[in-house]
């Protein structure tokens, strides 16, 4: 049997029905057999970055790798943004790279290359992939592949690259059966569950942290079954704002360096903390970690390194969230938990006292008042991508997400462009049901090609373009501890009209300025004419129009810009 025929079989039998790829001749025998061979979709994209991307988002959204192909040199090194994205952000992909031909290869020998476009790709990818591998040896391919699918999705999931030499892919091989390998398991002490189960009983201002590893572990259900029976408020991780919707009565709001202002007070007041699916990382703490230290924290991961990291004084729970929830129940058959009444009475009261929508007083269009509208009409959206910048935390502080409705962005990697070929890829794992891109007008000129590859494929994303004519995060930044010298951050008049830009690829496309257009604009996005097509909305923002609120340097989360005198519990 072919080598690449043995491969695209296998693709399918794992459940694969998508592939992102841009074409090159090392993947020529890989792309031939899958076409053939298989029913396989094969998706081409314009750049190599947005096909990995696409994929990053295809594994989020359906829990099955995300696979995506390039060919040797060029290709293969354009992968690595999106394969350390998947790695950051624990995304189960397969990358799979073509290589030159294996007598071709330098080896051993003390020169720079040997093969045209010969690059040693496994080295590169390395320290962002839960594993690499060059196969050399057709034979070993069975059980790499079987290996790379176990590896990318089990504890957490992440990518796995293989590299493969073009005359490997056409060597005739005679697979073998692979029986499936053991999944690990772990134990849970039971006096940390019991210990648990009794602190979550006394405290009077609890909280849980949900992150990005709540979807990641496909615990979701489990997770909404956690909170149901111990009534503990949810705040949330950039990563984790879609692990519960914005009308639960348990949601307390995003956390972070831009987070909702009550939410970040909330944190800092809690007595008790459970973290689950989160590695509690510099953006969500700020530097300063004393004012999280003082009260009793359990963290549950599945990675021991993760705790007692940054933050310490821990209960560790190692363990998958699966495992997790699962120990807990038993444990907690016979307990009965109260609804902390006072203490969500507390935080809807700051809440009252700091909206979101009053933040800021931007000249123009409002963005956090603008997310508030386009949740309120985007009820067929499946999934909000977010790009990186000022409108990732605009987004993050203000989208009301249905239960259901799901949230992507590159969050460790922090990737401008990422918006717009994740848009692909969600759209095409939710079997092309409409998706919402926002992205800024800086992010939006990274992977802009990807146009093309909407268009081609009927896909309705809708893009929301936030054009202020500037990188506002950097801006920001320069106006702080720069004079506000704008080196390299605002573009001015010199920016393109995104609206031309979208008639030009044949996508309908319109502008709005003032906050009296924003309704009939969100109509407009969605009505009878555009609900099944790609769009793009220009939303002219204007350029001062800063991220508020945010940490201020030096301080501890729980005092952000503008300032504010906090309200501590006490002296209520």
């Amino acid at each position: 049997m072919k080598a690449s025929d043995y491969i695209a079989d296998f693709l399918e039998k794992k459940g694969i029905t998508n592939i992102f790829e841009l074409s090159g001749g090392m993947i020529t025998h890989l792309l031939d057999s899958i076409s053939q061979k298989t029913k396989i979709n094969i998706v081409t994209m314009h750049h190599e970055q947005s096909a990995a991307f696409a994929a990053d988002a295809f594994g989020r959204v359906t829990g099955i790798p995300g696979v995506a192909m390039a060919t040797s040199g060029p290709g293969a090194t354009n992968l690595l943004t999106g394969i350390g994205s998947c790695y950051f952000d624990s995304s189960p992909a397969i990358f799979i790279t073509g290589q030159v031909n294996r007598h071709e290869q330098k080896g051993d020998r003390e020169i720079r290359q040997l093969g045209f476009q010969e690059t040693d790709i496994v080295a590169m990818a390395k320290p962002i992939t839960k594993a690499a591998y060059l196969v050399n040896n057709p034979n070993d391919i069975p059980r790499i592949f079987e290996e790379a699918f176990k590896i990318a999705t089990e504890g957490r999931p992440g990518p796995v690259l293989i590299d493969l030499p073009m005359d490997v892919q056409r060597t005739q091989i005679e697979p073998e059966f692979i029986a499936d390998l053991p999944k690990p398991t772990s134990k849970i002490a039971d006096t940390d569950l019991d210990n648990l189960i009794q602190d979550i009983k006394k405290a009077k201002r609890p909280l849980i942290l949900a992150g990005g590893g709540v979807r990641a572990s496909k615990s979701l259900q489990q997770f909404e079954a956690f909170v149901n029976q111990t009534k503990v408020p949810v705040i949330t991780t950039l990563l984790g704002l879609d692990t519960i919707a914005a009308d639960d009565a348990m949601r307390v709001g995003f956390i972070g360096s831009y987070g909702n202002r009550w939410a970040n007070i909330a944190f800092g007041e809690c007595d008790l903390l459970v973290v689950l699916g989160s590695r509690l990382d510099i953006r969500q703490t700020g530097a300063d970690t004393k004012f999280i230290e003082n009260r009793i924290i359990y963290h549950v991961d599945c990675d021991a390194c993760e705790i007692n990291n940054r933050i310490k004084g821990c209960v560790a729970i190692v363990a998958t969230l699966s495992q997790f929830f699962e120990a807990f129940k038993s444990a907690s058959q016979k307990t009965t938990f109260n609804r902390p009444d006072e203490w969500l009475a507390y935080v809807a009261d700051l809440k009252n006292k700091w909206p979101d929508t009053t933040e800021l007083t931007p000249a123009g269009i409002n963005p956090n008042i603008l997310m508030r509208e386009l949740s309120a009409v985007s009820q067929k959206a499946t999934t909000f991508l977010a790009d990186v910048g000022s409108h990732q935390m605009w987004s993050a502080q203000s989208l009301q997400l249905n239960k259901g409705q799901l949230f992507l962005t590159s969050g460790g990697m922090g990737a401008m462009g990422f918006s717009l070929p994740a848009g692909i890829g969600a759209c095409i794992a939710t079997d092309k049901k409409p998706v919402v891109v926002l992205i800024g007008d800086g992010c939006m000129q990274l992977n802009i090609q990807e146009l093309q590859t909407v268009v081609r494929n009927k896909l309705p994303v809708k893009i929301i373009v936030l054009n202020n004519k500037t990188l506002g995060m950097i801006r920001q930044f320069q106006d702080s501890y720069f004079e506000s010298r704008y080196q390299s951050t605002y573009w001015g008049y010199d920016t393109p009209d995104f609206e031309k830009v979208a008639t030009a690829y044949g996508i309908n496309a319109k502008t709005i300025s003032e906050p009296q257009q924003v309704k009939d604009a969100m109509e407009w996005l969605w009505n009878d004419e555009n609900a099944d097509k790609p769009t793009v909305l220009q939303v002219m923002v204007d350029p001062h129009t800063n991220t508020y609120p945010k940490i201020a340097f030096g301080k501890p989360i729980t005092e952000m810009e503008p300032f504010s005198a906090p309200i501590g519990m006490e002296s209520t």
